[in-house]
């Protein structure tokens, strides 16, 4: 189970961190990745990090102000948005994948958390 949190109204500029705290299954096994889904878009990636949590991958909009990490002892996930945009307004789900190997399609993760929700406003 992966439950998602963090989310809120914020304005442009300001900074919000979100936290996947995920129960059951190993999580040390898992690569985790964070997605997005505005009103009427497709899911879009954000960003994912490696099991060991030595390397975190993005999607291009985030061009820096994005930080994911990993706390293997509290089995949570971390997304870290600095200098945040109304364009980052969207609903933010945390997600495993039982894999070794990073990948940036939502169809290869194969827990979700919830979401949370993000609103920047301008």
């Amino acid at each position: 189970q992966l439950q998602a949190s963090g989310g809120g109204l914020v304005q442009a500029g300001d900074s919000l961190r979100l936290s996947c705290a995920v129960s059951g299954g190993t999580f040390s096994s898992y690569v985790m990745g964070w997605f997005r889904q505005a009103p009427g878009k497709e899911r879009e990636f954000v960003s994912s990090i490696t099991r060991s949590g030595g390397l975190g991958y993005y999607g291009d909009f985030v061009k820096g102000r994005f930080t994911i990490s990993r706390d293997n002892a509290k089995n949570t996930v971390y997304l870290q948005m600095n200098s945040l945009k109304p364009e980052d307004t969207a609903v933010y789900y945390c997600a495993a994948r039982d894999n070794p190997y990073h990948d940036s399609r939502s169809s290869k993760y194969d827990y979700w958390g919830q979401g949370t929700q993000v609103t920047v406003s301008s």
